[in-house]
């Protein structure tokens, strides 16, 4: 067979290469599933599934829920934290206003004596107007010093009986004054920034019973 005869009849490479093309196309599309199969193997493997609006609902309210538990943990935390800084200053300032307070009750003894001192300096002799004078002078300056740490004096005698500052030694009948009030005083009580240092030791006085009288004409 010669060379002219092998070749298409166009003789051309142009005409061969469109004839494939042509042989490729008939093949695709007699075959559609085979372009339909290789679009498919490019697609993901497996797609993911929407939420539906149930799914979506129970997480909403699974967050909320969650919120408001962080939220009330936030809040009691918070609570804690200024209820620990109250306490901490009360407890400061507390420290800082009874810092003195063994210190001034064992004053309470000294002041005691003085007052007994001056009570019973009742001569008119030079030494004992002047003993009385100087344990008055050193009483007052006691007071002034117990002023500056707001250390006060109880004494009641002639007001009404107070359970929370005053001790009643006993009771005593008598018209004189309104019942439940105080007719003596054996100790005065102190009190240092308003809290009890030492309570007064008073006599209250009670109503006096009546006599019963006795009827002449029996």
């Amino acid at each position: 067979m010669s060379k002219e005869q092998e070749l298409p009849e166009s003789g051309t490479e142009k005409e061969t290469e469109e004839m494939i093309d042509q042989v490729v196309e008939t093949e695709v599309s007699e075959n559609p599933e085979t372009e339909a199969g290789e679009a498919e193997s490019l697609e993901p493997e497996a797609v993911e599934k929407e939420p539906s609006l149930e799914e979506l609902k129970q997480e909403l309210e699974q967050a909320r829920k969650k919120a408001e538990e962080n939220w009330d943990k936030a809040v009691r935390a918070q609570a804690e934290m200024e209820n620990l800084r109250k306490r901490t200053a009360k407890d400061l300032e507390n420290a800082h206003k009874f810092a003195v307070e063994k210190f001034a009750k064992e004053l309470l003894t000294v002041i005691d004596s003085l007052e007994l001192g001056i009570q019973a300096s009742t001569g008119d002799s030079p030494e004992v107007v002047r003993f009385r004078e100087g344990s008055e002078l050193t009483l007052k300056q006691f007071e002034s010093v117990f002023s500056k740490f707001n250390i006060e004096m109880v004494d009641p005698m002639g007001l009404p009986f107070n359970p929370e500052h005053h001790q009643a030694m006993s009771m005593q009948p008598t018209d004189e004054v309104k019942p439940n009030t105080v007719v003596n005083v054996f100790q005065k009580g102190y009190l240092l920034n308003g809290r009890l240092l030492r309570p007064a030791m008073v006599i209250v006085a009670k109503a006096a019973e009546d006599t019963p009288k006795v009827d002449e004409q029996a």
